[in-house]
């Protein structure tokens, strides 16, 4: 099974809680930060797509990583125009001979995370396996950067209780998802961020695509012109007076 089509089955289980953020928006909901797991309740259907909005803070999140090619390509693109991102990174890719690309990153301001070490479901693991898909890539990303701190993006989004118990940072999620995985049409994925982009959304991408970077970065410049400024997903939560912590879920946050 191809990297693009193994991702459909995990991804179309969360393709409903996306609306709960949009409803959150339209309906001046109380909470910055919603929930992500379960289903959405009885009855509520997804919110319609929203008309382009004006300005606010987006962060701009990328999977799967790194890549030689497109990442690198991504990292200079994102230079160029001045913008943060957060990358959520596969430790067997960075093991890889990728060192030096995460060292980049952070030395460019972009703000650094987990994506488990093989990119497996972390559901339904006991401890020690967690940790050799978790903590080996919270070790691995420590020794090569001299700090910790990293949040975890569970693969598939797929969040149970020993997640929560056995996650030791907070859980980053998104509310804008252009399945970027399931096309390389970047101009349609481009579309997508900037029509459903609001103010407080986390942007989900993946940079080892290189129709997935030509599309952030054409989302970029087009979001730009509409007032929108990017952040790290820390840098957005710190914004919005949240504090995240260990074991809890965050998919978007909503002024």
């Amino acid at each position: 099974m191809g990297k693009r089509a193994g991702k459909r089955a995990g991804r179309r289980l969360l393709a409903g809680l996306g609306a709960l953020c949009l409803l959150a928006l339209a309906t001046g909901g109380p909470e910055p930060a919603l929930p992500v797991d379960g289903v959405l309740p009885e009855g509520m259907e997804a919110a319609p797509t929203p008309t382009p909005a004006q300005g606010g803070l987006l962060a701009l999140t990328f999977d799967d990583g790194p890549r030689r090619s497109t990442t690198t390509a991504l990292l200079d693109g994102l230079a160029e125009r001045g913008v943060k991102a957060t990358f959520f990174l596969v430790g067997g890719r960075v093991a890889n001979g990728m060192e030096d690309l995460v060292e980049r990153m952070d030395a460019e301001g972009h703000q650094i995370g987990i994506h488990t070490y093989d990119h497996v479901a972390l559901t339904g693991l006991n401890r020690a396996d967690f940790d050799a898909q978790v903590g080996r890539t919270r070790r691995l990303l420590t020794g090569i950067l001299g700090h910790d701190g990293f949040a975890l993006r569970p693969p598939y989004g797929q969040i149970d209780a020993g997640v929560r118990a056995n996650a030791g940072s907070p859980l980053i999620l998104w509310s804008v998802d252009p399945e970027d995985w399931d096309t390389d049409d970047a101009q349609k994925v481009a579309r997508h961020l900037v029509s459903h982009a609001r103010d407080g959304d986390i942007l989900l991408l993946h940079d080892i695509f290189p129709s997935s970077v030509e599309a952030a970065l054409l989302a970029v410049d087009q979001l730009h012109q509409r007032g929108f400024y990017f952040v790290t997903v820390d840098e957005l939560l710190a914004q919005r007076h949240i504090q995240p912590e260990p074991g809890k879920s965050y998919r978007c946050a909503y002024p």
